[in-house]
């Protein structure tokens, strides 16, 4: 298992986003040399987690619990198979492109070294959004991502430092609760009824799927 690349965005003016500036970061692209990985911050204040990344929309993204997103190389060739073109690394927004890792069945709280100093814990899955629809091009790309429900992983920093292409990626724990990131999208989007499991994941699980099982449970039972 190693890391492809790591990628980042620029803030790039578009039509397709709500971001009040009309700006978007989604855009990214492998960068050469180490990067530096920090935890950013709480959700609306910090940003990104990788150096020289841009999170124009901090109100839905960035933070600590979504500091950095990954995705897999495979599931990228999935969906380039199926949509009959090229996407390259970073296309998906993700800031780590994987080999080897199986990234949406990835447990939440699952923890991965990266190269010699950094370690990263899986927070949930990546919910699609309208920025992410207007950036693909592709009609009903939300449902379309959602009916499919690979979505990658947001993760957390544990511990920072920095990563590079090419870094070995070790997978160094492993929760025992069976609660994917794909498991906890399915639940938050179209599956309600799984919401009970999240509870499963603890205090690994980000707070607003979190949230929303407790609620859920709250009304109607696990």
């Amino acid at each position: 298992m190693k890391l492809l690349s790591v990628n980042v965005g620029r803030p790039e003016s578009v039509p397709y986003t709500d971001q009040p500036q009309g700006l978007t970061g989604i855009g990214k692209r492998p960068v050469d040399g180490p990067v530096r990985i920090t935890a950013p911050g709480p959700k609306g204040v910090g940003a990104s987690g990788v150096s020289g990344d841009a999170v124009c929309d901090t109100r839905h993204h960035g933070g600590d619990e979504q500091a950095v997103y990954a995705y897999a190389r495979e599931d990228l060739d999935d969906w380039a198979r199926e949509l009959d073109r090229h996407l390259p690394n970073g296309f998906f927004g993700e800031n780590l492109t994987t080999d080897g890792l199986e990234v949406s069945g990835a447990l939440i709280g699952e923890r991965w070294r990266i190269g010699s100093q950094v370690v990263l814990e899986v927070t949930s899955g990546r919910i699609p959004c309208r920025t992410f629809q207007g950036h693909m091009g592709e009609r009903g790309w939300v449902r379309r991502f959602t009916r499919k429900g690979v979505t990658g992983a947001y993760l957390r920093v544990i511990e920072a430092g920095e990563i590079q292409a090419g870094d070995p990626v070790e997978i160094v724990h492993r929760p025992d609760h069976g609660v994917t990131a794909a498991l906890q999208f399915r639940a938050v989007t179209t599956e309600r009824e799984l919401l009970p499991r999240l509870l499963a994941a603890g205090p690994a699980l980000h707070p607003e799927a979190m949230e929303t099982a407790r609620k859920y449970v709250a009304r109607y039972g696990s």
